[in-house]
């Protein structure tokens, strides 16, 4: 076998994978477990006038579906979704325990369009 061979070389072709973050496709009935809350904090009741929604999410959802549980649930297409992951805290109780720990939560930003909103209730 020589150094410099006579085959050439076949160049494999990436399929480029196009992924958009609002084309999850959810079972039916499970908008409702990705969206379980409202998130009902004075810094999110302050950000609803600029059209950005907090919600309670479970610690397995991704963005896209979270965006299209919003849309099927509150029939509204977000403009963006960002998430945050509030950890776990020992806080002091009244008892005779001493201290207690209160449970990690995730909640999600959901950013609408302008002129678009949601009403809770």
């Amino acid at each position: 076998m020589a150094i410099f061979g006579t085959k050439e070389k076949v160049k494999k072709e990436k399929k480029a994978v196009v992924r958009h973050a609002r084309a999850a496709k959810l079972a039916e009935g499970v908008a409702h477990d990705i969206v379980r809350a409202p998130w009902f904090s004075e810094k999110a009741l302050i950000a609803t006038e600029k059209g950005v929604y907090a919600f309670a999410v479970p610690k397995e959802a991704t963005k896209a579906q979270i965006a299209s549980a919003i849309k099927e649930v509150y029939g509204v297409a977000p403009r963006a979704v960002r998430i945050v992951n509030l950890p776990a805290k020992r806080k002091n109780m009244r008892t005779r325990r001493g201290v207690g720990v209160r449970s990690a939560r995730r909640k999600a930003y959901v950013y609408l369009n302008q002129g678009d909103t949601i009403t809770f209730a």
